[in-house]
């Protein structure tokens, strides 16, 4: 059986009622390990500046962004592959596109762990 795509998405996992602190630090986490080390790169530092200020909302668009194969992200971002129609209204994707851009020319690099967030008190 031939697969029309080399790499087939699982569906996502749902979290009910999953409380916006601890979506927003998962989302941070998945952003870190993507397995791709430009995705990465690109998510984690866009991660580090903007998920602490997102709303529900965008906490939504961003973690369903991270539901796309890791190869695709980059693409998108980079205008490499045009962006499918269940992404179009992603405002989020926009502002990774231009995250990606990084037109202060910063040298990027992966933002250290927050290991203060897991001490126990």
């Amino acid at each position: 059986m031939a697969l029309d795509n080399p790499y087939p998405n699982l569906p996502p996992i749902p979290r009910p009622n999953e409380p916006i602190e601890k979506k927003r630090a998962r989302l941070v986490y998945q952003s870190r390990k993507r397995g791709i080390l430009e995705t990465d790169l690109l998510l984690s530092t866009f991660a580090q500046k903007y998920l602490k200020d997102f709303s529900l909302e965008r906490l939504e668009q961003f973690d369903k962004l991270l539901d796309e194969p890791d190869w695709d992200i980059f693409y998108y971002a980079t205008d490499k592959k045009k962006i499918p129609e269940r992404l179009q209204d992603n405002e989020v994707l926009q502002m990774v596109r231009e995250h990606a851009k990084n037109e202060s020319r910063v040298i990027l690099r992966m933002p250290d762990l927050d290991l203060d967030k897991s001490k126990p008190e």
